[in-house]
């Protein structure tokens, strides 16, 4: 649609936390609009068909707490198939590299670990979550590749506080048409002007004035959920500055965690559904989803600094990693079987710079700041303000909803 010179509520970024907030504001009887960058909806959930039959989540791809994600009902709504498949991130397929004994040491480490770190976070000193690392245990590489997929950084950069507040139910379920499919129809019906980059939001005046790639407009009331890197670098600049939020943003940070998908002949030597990695004893590692949901193809996901150091090595260096570390786990005559058909880079996306958000040592009480309103008028929504369920698809649209009924409390 066009952008209109003004309206009573602007909502900058169409992802899961705009399309959430717009989709509240559906029956208030306020004129709305969804201002977003891309020329897509979805955010950091995007789904493409990288082969006939082969749809690839580039970003989201697991309705993780499935019984408490939002996403579930309105995929019911939507006649989108869920799939209850339990997910291998624990089990291992083959014993190429990783041998049974060695796997059960590994995840007894893993354990011990998220052990130590709930007990630490009873004392409400915050800290980098690696200090609680076992000195010299032989699987702290492999614990911080871990958390280079859960987290997009190694447990340095990571509060203790803020892995503690994270709510995981266990219960992880899956899209059969993509995630950001889903997401795609549940925005299909908002008020959205594409292609719209928003530079300035100018809450000087009794209104809001936006700038944008499109041209101006004015509005009552806005809702900000872009990431939180574009908040702290300045790519969206605030008149009056709003020096609090660009100190959440920063203590918020992105990481990183990319995925490759390869296209898998004669996929039946692999099981499906099946996980693989190897011991490497190196954070620098891939871990590798075989045959989802039966399909001839391989998921290799990359984290944190690696995933960075791929990315900024240029296209197709995912998936020549991948290949390569398939390749040393189960042999040389699998080189022949695979080949490249996508790879996420998300630290290159102008528009989100990193996949989702981990507070820093010190920095867990920033999701509360972030969230904040602002007189009134600027609300604030995002995967980042989420307490509970920060780094997900669900909680940034439940965030959204919550502030649109921010929003309407203060009219």
């Amino acid at each position: 649609m066009s952008l209109p010179s003004e309206v009573d509520i602007a909502i900058i970024g169409a992802g899961a936390a705009g399309l959430g907030a717009a989709r509240a504001l559906e029956k208030s009887g306020l004129s709305t609009i969804v201002l977003e960058a891309r020329d897509r909806v979805g955010g950091r959930g995007h789904t493409i068909i990288a082969a006939p039959d082969i749809p690839f989540d580039v970003g989201c791809g697991w309705l993780h707490s499935g019984d408490k994600n939002s996403f579930v009902e309105i995929a019911k709504g939507l006649n989108f198939e869920i799939d209850r498949t339990r997910p291998p991130w624990r089990e291992q397929t083959f014993d190429a590299g990783f041998p049974f004994k060695e796997r059960a040491d590994f995840i007894a480490a893993l354990d011990d670990f998220y052990d130590r770190a709930e007990e630490a976070a009873k004392t409400g000193q915050d800290g980098p979550a690696s200090a609680w690392l076992e000195p010299g245990n032989r699987w702290n590489p492999m614990i911080h590749a871990i958390s280079t997929y859960v987290n997009g950084c190694e447990l340095d950069s990571v509060s203790i506080l803020d892995m503690d507040a994270y709510e995981d139910t266990g219960i992880n379920w899956r899209v059969r048409r993509g995630y950001g499919a889903l997401m795609a129809a549940y925005g299909a019906l908002c008020p959205l002007a594409l292609n719209c980059n928003v530079t300035l939001i100018d809450h000087s005046g009794k209104r809001v004035r936006i700038e944008t790639s499109q041209g101006t407009l004015t509005a009552g009331k806005v809702i900000v959920t872009v990431p939180t890197n574009l908040i702290a670098d300045g790519s969206i600049r605030f008149l009056p500055a709003l020096p609090a939020k660009i100190d959440a943003a920063s203590g918020l940070p992105l990481g990183l965690a990319d995925k490759v998908v390869l296209a898998l002949d004669e996929p039946e030597a692999l099981p499906k559904d099946g996980n693989l990695r190897g011991a490497t004893m190196r954070t620098a590692m891939g871990s590798f989803h075989l045959r989802p949901f039966g399909q001839p193809c391989i998921e290799g996901f990359f984290g944190g600094r690696f995933a960075q150091q791929l990315e900024d090595a240029g296209d197709g260096a995912l998936a020549a990693q991948a290949i390569d570390e398939i390749v040393a786990l189960l042999g040389s005559d699998f080189r022949r079987k695979l080949r490249p058909l996508s790879e996420s880079r998300w630290a290159h996306d102008p528009f989100a710079r990193g996949s989702y958000s981990h507070a820093l040592p010190g920095h867990a009480g920033k999701r509360e700041v972030l969230a904040a309103p602002v007189d009134g008028r600027l609300f604030f929504a995002g995967e980042a303000t989420s307490p509970n369920f920060f780094s997900t698809a669900h909680g940034a649209r439940d965030s959204g909803e919550r502030a649109a009924g921010e929003l309407i409390q203060n009219s």
